[in-house]
């Protein structure tokens, strides 16, 4: 019996995984009829982006295993937890990506074996396939970047009573396998440059070259490019065996691919407000639009100073991949502070990241011409920050107030969202946090998020393009712009709103050197791409891990005094919340132990034995 949990749509929006659960029906019945074949596939789409979900351990996702989140406390050690501790263990680990990847594995397999019985036409089957095809692909680059190389089934599909093949192929074998899966994908030409409509969040041709960029430049990164990290056993699991700067001329050709693919995909780059509290201008909205593009389907133009743009595909003009999810208020649940019906479980940023983000010039604090004040860290500020910190006096939407301030600090009338009652660190997560919802009111927002953005191609463009062509590179692609690494950096802060500055540098320094330049990428990924999943696999890659993921994580404390005479003054303190420890094991994830104990040819990741 195959176990199918058909979907259907249950709401009037653009959702197609939308789904409720309904039967349960056996294949023959399932591939007799087009809807719920096509239902099947949406089964698959289901699991997409569930390793960079937000609460992915219960007590926070990936967020809480680096130094952008400290996870919410509990009685147990959670995979997060497990992480920021170095306790991490095959014992302990979740096993979600091993489990979930390979069951979607399986039933992509099934889905492309059994699809030509369907009742729909040859076009559709096609462009299903095709879909599917990446999803396993997609799901093969979840499994590659946790652990490095892993078991290929190819088209096989394994019954109850088979004997499973569970060598690990070579890191090698896997990446070349992704990429040729989908390039095989766009020679076939049936899927779209882009989706739009009801049809966001399906796979597309975008997609395709956002996927061979991402496994590209992962390979070309020096964990992966000859760092002989591992046992002699292990080492071609994990990486190549020699180190090739060519892997860079790679990368960067797939990520100029990427920025040249057809769909009129660019940045968001829009400065004026939208539905809240009202039209008007604020430097950078467009980064907060971006996190939720379902609200704002509407808003296909701007005005600036430097004139009218046009953006056909209003919010999603940067969207490449999406998780799509049904209308919901658990993202405010897992965001929003106490007062607002929030729960914590997506932890709670820390001070460090905080701090990274550049005052409204773009220089960093301290060397800035404005002067940061911990008591209101959101003034002269990377417009950034506001939209993915929550800070004592911040203010967002409770119930029907959509300008609520939180009060985190301590002291004579504190409130549940202080430190220490409310958040360990001082502060919480507002990214992705809808601004016309709250966890404790019944408005229900759009829950679905990004996970390939357009900035995100152009910051890996830059990175690829740093090391291979060096700093100084610039080069005409097919929309007539001029782009390198320096280039894509201003435009990305740009759109954040930060101010450009007499010399148009928007806070960068001129000519940087190669080692500076990389350093000014990895600050802009940290920030732009904050808490979208990226951080603890950048830091891996960068064999940075041992420096950032091994030192005290801070909170910020602030503690309300009133004197004998009734004055009232509040007192910032910088505070050690955690100490992270990292251990070399932690550069790749431990294959759960029930795995390796049934399979003993499952080679176990070195250091944990």
């Amino acid at each position: 019996m195959l176990l199918l949990f058909l979907l259907v749509t249950v709401a009037c929006n653009d959702d197609f995984l939308d789904q409720t659960a309904t039967t349960d029906l056996n294949e023959e019945t399932v591939f007799a009829d087009s809807a719920y074949a096509a239902g099947f596939l949406t089964n698959i789409y289901a699991d997409i982006g569930f390793d960079t979900d937000l609460n992915r351990f219960g007590e926070g996702g990936l967020q809480c295993a680096t130094d952008e989140s400290e996870p919410r406390a509990s009685s147990s050690i959670s995979t997060g937890l497990a992480f920021a501790t170095g306790t991490v263990n095959p014992v302990i680990v979740t096993n979600d990506v091993w489990s979930k990847c390979y069951t979607d594995i399986r039933s992509c397999n099934k889905f492309m074996q059994l699809i030509d019985r369907a009742p729909m036409n040859q076009a559709t089957k096609q462009q299903y396939k095709a879909e599917a095809r990446f999803l396993r692909a997609w799901y093969y680059y979840i499994l590659l970047r946790h652990y490095g190389g892993v078991p290929i089934v190819y088209d096989t599909i394994y019954g109850a009573d088979d004997e499973i093949d569970a060598t690990r192929q070579s890191y090698e074998t896997c990446v070349n396998y992704i990429i040729d899966e989908c390039n095989a994908i766009l020679n076939e030409n049936v899927l779209r440059p882009r989706n739009s409509g009801r049809s966001n969040g399906r796979i597309s041709q975008a997609a395709c070259y956002s996927l061979i960029m991402r496994v590209t430049l992962d390979a070309a990164s020096p964990l992966h490019n000859g760092s002989g990290f591992g046992t002699e056993e292990t080492k071609l699991l994990l990486g190549y065996a020699d180190a090739d700067p060519e892997r860079w001329g790679r990368a960067y050709e797939a990520a100029k691919r990427a920025m040249q693919m057809q769909g009129d995909y660019r940045l968001f780059e829009c400065h004026t407000r939208h539905k809240f509290p009202d039209d008007g201008p604020e430097p950078g909205w467009g980064f907060y639009a971006v996190q939720s593009p379902g609200e704002f389907v509407n808003v296909t133009t701007d005005e600036t100073s430097r004139g009218s743009f046009s953006y056909p595909y209003a919010a999603y003009q940067e969207i490449i991949l999406m998780k799509k999810q049904e209308i919901r208020i658990s993202t405010c649940q897992m965001l929003d502070p106490p007062s607002c019906g929030g729960n914590g479980s997506a932890g709670y940023a820390y001070y460090d990241l905080a701090k990274a983000f550049p005052m409204a010039d773009g220089k960093p604090i301290g060397e800035s011409a404005y002067e940061y004040n911990p008591l209101q860290p959101a003034t002269n500020r990377d417009p950034r920050f506001d939209v993915s910190i929550v800070y004592n006096g911040s203010k967002i939407c409770n119930q029907t107030n959509y300008s609520y301030t939180v009060y985190t600090f301590q002291g004579e009338n504190s409130t549940q969202d202080a430190i220490y009652a409310g958040t360990p660190t001082g502060l919480y997560t507002r990214k992705m946090l809808p601004r016309a919802a709250s966890g404790n009111w019944w408005i229900e927002p759009p829950q679905s998020r990004p996970l390939i953005r357009f900035a995100e191609v152009m910051l890996s463009y830059a990175e690829a393009a740093n090391e291979y062509k060096g700093p100084n590179f610039e080069e005409t692609l097919s929309d007539g712009n001029t782009y390198g690494p320096l280039e894509v950096l201003k435009l990305i802060r740009r759109r954040a709103g930060i101010m450009p500055g007499n010399d148009g540098m928007y806070g960068l320094k001129a000519n940087m050197t190669q080692e500076e330049m990389r350093e000014a990428i990895r600050l802009e990924r940290r920030i732009e791409l904050a808490f979208e999943g990226f951080r603890f696999f950048d830091v891996r890659r960068w064999m940075i891990a041992e420096q950032t993921e091994n030192a005290p994580m801070h909170g910020m404390e602030i503690t309300r005094q009133v004197n004998s005479e009734g004055k009232t003054t509040y007192v910032p303190r910088e505070f050690v919340v955690r100490n992270h420890v990292f251990r070399k094991a932690m550069y790749f994830w431990p294959i759960p132990y029930a795995e390796t104990v049934k399979t003993p040819a499952l080679k176990q990741n070195p250091y944990y034995e």
